[in-house]
């Protein structure tokens, strides 16, 4: 059985992070608040990815769940 993650959207999730703030992105794309976990990935082997944001800003975080810098966006969803 895969436990390849669940295709959220095929777009980034532009989200304004807050310096200092820790996030927790959902890795497995079963999350009902995309991007970020809600436990959804209990039992899939999947962890969410911690991300702490180094400065007020807005970043991509990854929407298909299969980027290769986790948790942003690295446009891999453009071969999906």
């Amino acid at each position: 059985m895969s436990n390849a993650p669940i295709v959220a959207q095929k777009s980034p999730f532009p989200v304004e992070v807050v310096e200092g703030k820790t996030y927790f992105w959902c890795a497995c794309g079963k999350s009902g608040r995309q991007p970020f976990c809600d436990g959804s990935h209990k039992g899939t082997g999947s962890e969410p990815v911690k991300y702490t944001a180094e400065s007020s800003k807005k970043v991509f975080f990854c929407g298909c769940k299969h980027s290769s810098k986790p948790p942003l966006c690295d446009g891999t969803h453009t071969g999906l």
